[in-house]
């Protein structure tokens, strides 16, 4: 017969095991939305709670462009995100979550304003990878570590992807990106209806390299950003070629729902000529 000892051992290493489990919930992975677009890997399944749980989060957003690669995105529950957060675009817009991608000028700051809940820096902590997997009201936020130029040099984990997923909605913002992505890569994002795209062809990565990205993800809705004028824009649809159909609003701020996106992928070019 098994010693109190001996239970109670078990026991601990039962308990160890839960917490390991629920550990990796907690992670990224957790937040992916319902299907990987990384090729020959497995769908991601949601089982019937989730389902349930995301049919009572309505699948819709408005989102504004506000200059360079920033972003005002709004939740059905009064959510605001800021992506790539300066200090002055989307200043004073009552954020309760920003993203920075990159330790760049133009991309980050370390004078947030106040009433900001999450401020999220997307580059490596000098203990390793900076992660993030939070959850506010009807939103949940992540990011995917990727590696960014330096002078010649890489560093690594130095830009993320930032996620943005309202009930079965997503959204991401490629920030600051220098690379195509590995399978693994695809696999922590996973399946995108909305990016937002730089596509600058030289701060960034050649507009072929953006190009394939967009590809490797599928959204069904790609915004330009971080450009200056209009033959950057050009030269980046020449590169989609026929793959795309485009429109040109004449409003910067535009409303998304799942019901709602294209059939055929679209580029929505709410930046307009760029140059903020």
């Amino acid at each position: 017969m098994p010693t109190r000892s001996t239970l109670l051992t078990g026991f601990r290493r039962l308990a160890t095991l839960v917490a390991v489990a629920l550990l990796a919930c907690g992670q990224p992975a957790a937040a992916r939305c319902l299907k990987n677009v990384a090729a020959g890997s497995p769908t991601i399944h949601l089982t019937r709670a989730d389902s349930l749980a995301q049919q009572r989060i309505v699948s819709a957003a408005t989102l504004t462009f506000v200059g360079h690669a920033s972003f005002l995105i709004e939740t059905p529950q009064g959510v605001r995100v800021v992506t790539d957060y300066n200090g002055l675009n989307g200043y004073g817009l009552k954020p309760d979550i920003v993203t920075m991608n990159n330790a760049h000028g133009t991309h980050y700051t370390d004078t947030v304003e106040p009433g900001v809940t999450h401020v999220l820096r997307g580059w490596a902590a000098e203990t390793g990878d900076r992660v993030h997997n939070i959850e506010l009201r009807d939103l949940k936020v992540w990011n995917v570590p990727t590696n960014a130029r330096d002078d010649g040099a890489t560093r690594f984990n130095g830009n993320s992807i930032f996620a943005f997923q309202i009930g079965d909605l997503c959204l991401a913002h490629l920030g600051h990106l220098h690379h195509k992505l590995t399978p693994a890569r695809l696999e922590d994002l996973g399946r995108i209806d909305v990016l937002m795209v730089p596509i600058d062809g030289a701060y960034t990565m050649g507009q072929g390299l953006i190009a394939d990205v967009v590809k490797q993800i599928e959204p069904r809705i790609v915004l330009p950003m971080h450009y200056w004028g209009r033959h950057m824009l050009d030269r980046f649809l020449g590169h989609l070629g026929d793959s795309h159909d485009v429109v040109w609003p004449t409003s910067r701020t535009m409303d998304l729902t799942k019901a709602g996106l294209p059939v055929h992928p679209l580029v929505n070019v709410i930046a307009g000529p760029g140059g903020d």
